[in-house]
C-alpha cells in the first residue's frame, strides 16, 4: 500500500476494507480480461485530476452509493422488474455486485477504448431485456426514461455518499460531478441524464409520481444483510454501510418505500463512518483500478487525493 499522509496505523485495516469492499478484475460483461494498466497512455473517458476519480476511488462511498442508487431504481416499477427478473441478483447478489462496480470502475478508469468495447457490451445486453411489470406495464431496458432514471441514480448515490461520508462538497462540486458523467452516459444511451444538481432536481420531481412501496425493496435490503460481502470480522460494518445508503436515500423517497428509522443510522455510526471515509481519502491501494489508471497514464497516486 502507497501511504500518502501518516496514517500508518491504519492502513492495514484500510487494505483489508478495501479488499472487500471493490470490485475484483476477472472480466468485464464483454467475457475480456480488464487491465487497467494498458493501453499504456490512452485517456479515460474522464480524465485524471477530475472529481469523479476521487469519489470512485473511495471503495466507502462506492459501497454505500452502490446501494443507495439501487434503492431509487427498485422503487421504480419498470426497473424493479428489469432487475428482478432479468438478473441474478436474487441467486447471486455478491458476483451481481461485482460485475456491476468492475463496470463502474473501467468506465471512470479504464482506457477510453476498454470503456467504450465494454458500454458497448452492455447496451447489446440491454436490448435483449424486455418484459411485463406485475401490474401489466411492458418495460424494456433500452428504453431512454429508464436509462436516463438509472444514470441519474447512480451518479447521485456515489455523489451523496462522498459528500455526507468522506468531505462536504459545494454545490459548483456537484455540478461538476454530474458534467463530468455526461459522456460516458451518452454512451450508455442514457442521453438525457442530468448533467447538473439542478437538472437532477427536476428530474427527481418528473420521475416521483411514477414511484412506489415494493416488499422487493426490503428483501433486497435483507439479502444484503445476510450475504458475506465482508469478512467476518467486518460484518457489522456491512450492514452499517448498507444503512448508511438508506440515510442518504431523499427523505421523500424513504417515505415512499417505508424505509423508517429502523434503518437510519446512530449518531455514533455517522461519525464511524464518516472517519472511515475520510481515511480512504488519504490512502491509495495500489492494486486497485485507480492506482492502475494513474500508472497507465505515468501520473503520481496524489493524483487521487482528495
Amino acid at each position: 500500500m502507497e501511504r500518502l499522509d501518516g496514517w500508518t496505523p491504519l492502513t492495514r485495516f484500510a487494505d483489508l476494507v478495501a479488499t472487500h469492499a471493490r470490485s475484483p478484475s476477472p472480466a468485464a460483461d464483454g467475457g475480456y480480461e480488464v487491465d487497467f494498466t494498458r493501453p499504456a497512455g490512452e485517456p479515460a473517458l474522464v480524465p485524471p485530476g477530475s472529481l469523479s476519480w476521487k469519489v470512485f476511488k473511495n471503495p466507502v462511498a462506492l459501497f454505500i452509493g452502490g446501494i443507495a442508487a439501487v434503492i431509487l431504481e427498485l422503487a421504480e416499477p419498470r426497473v424493479r422488474s428489469g432487475v428482478w427478473d432479468h438478473t441474478s441478483f436474487r441467486t447471486d447478489p455478491l458476483s451481481r455486485m461485482q460485475r456491476t462496480g468492475l463496470a463502474a470502475m473501467v468506465t471512470v478508469y479504464g482506457a477510453r477504448s476498454v470503456a467504450e468495447k465494454m458500454i458497448l457490451g452492455v447496451r447489446r445486453m440491454h436490448e435483449r431485456v424486455r418484459g411485463m411489470t406485475p401490474k401489466g406495464k411492458p418495460y424494456r431496458a433500452d428504453d431512454p426514461e429508464l436509462l436516463n432514471w438509472v444514470q441519474a441514480t447512480a451518479a447521485f448515490g456515489f455523489l451523496e455518499a462522498y459528500a455526507k461520508f468522506v468531505r462536504p462538497l459545494s454545490r459548483p462540486e456537484r455540478d461538476q460531478f454530474y458534467e463530468e458523467g455526461v459522456a460516458a452516459a451518452n454512451l450508455y444511451g442514457a442521453v438525457g441524464a442530468p448533467k447538473s444538481l439542478a437538472e437532477l432536481e427536476v428530474q427527481f420531481e418528473t420521475m416521483r409520481p411514477k414511484l412506489e412501496r415494493s416488499e422487493i425493496v426490503f428483501e433486497f435490503l435483507d439479502i444484503l444483510r445476510r450475504t458475506a460481502i465482508f469478512p467476518r470480522p467486518l460484518r457489522a460494518i456491512q450492514w452499517m454501510l448498507v444503512r448508511a445508503a438508506v440515510d442518504i436515500t431523499p427523505s421523500w423517497a424513504r417515505e415512499i418505500l417505508g424505509l423508517d428509522s429502523r434503518y437510519g443510522l446512530r449518531p455514533w455510526e455517522g461519525r464511524f463512518i464518516r472517519l472511515i471515509g475520510g481515511l480512504f481519502d488519504r490512502i491509495v491501494i495500489p492494486s486497485t483500478p485507480p492506482a492502475q489508471a494513474c500508472s497507465r497514464l505515468g501520473l503520481p497516486v496524489r493524483t487521487l487525493q482528495g
